[in-house]
């Protein structure tokens, strides 16, 4: 039987706290900087699912029971490697936004805030809408033919 250690699983709830915090935020800094601490609190987490430590997973050398699962370390190392590319990634997008704007901080766009604004027309002028107020069809062709009727007396 396997316990959990609650000093280490709120270690992982504090960092994906703090990390999903600076996510939230408008500078790309605390972006990369939620992104980092993300990558180590996945990282903690999955060395608490992988369990105590054991034997080298090794067929044949010792029990079944006593191996260590491999599959946690190889998602941790998968972790690494994906916090590694997003924080390489950040860290050019904030360089570059830093050269061209002097700051890193991500600002609305002026458009999407335009659209946003914009007001649509609701279902109830639909549902307000008259439809007797339409031209009949039938009323055109009676009106075009006494025109025509007209100008053949004249």
């Amino acid at each position: 039987m396997t316990t959990i250690n609650l000093t280490m699983a709120a270690a992982v709830a504090v960092l994906f706290a703090v990390g999903f915090y600076l996510l939230l935020q408008r500078s790309l800094m605390r972006v990369l900087l939620g992104v980092v601490v993300l990558g180590h609190g996945t990282n903690l987490l999955l060395q608490i699912a992988g369990g105590p430590p054991g034997r080298p997973p090794i067929v044949g050398t010792v029990p079944v029971e006593a191996i260590t699962d491999p599959l946690p370390q190889a998602l941790a190392l998968t972790a690494v490697v994906i916090t590694f590319a997003l924080t390489t990634f950040l860290l050019a997008l904030g360089y570059r936004s830093f050269v061209l704007v002097g700051h890193d901080e991500v600002q609305d766009d002026v458009e999407d805030r335009r659209i946003a604004t914009q007001t649509r027309p609701s279902a109830s002028l639909d549902a307000d809408y008259d439809h007797d107020d339409e031209p009949d069809e039938a009323a055109d062709e009676s009106d075009a033919d006494d025109e025509i009727e007209r100008e053949a007396r004249s």
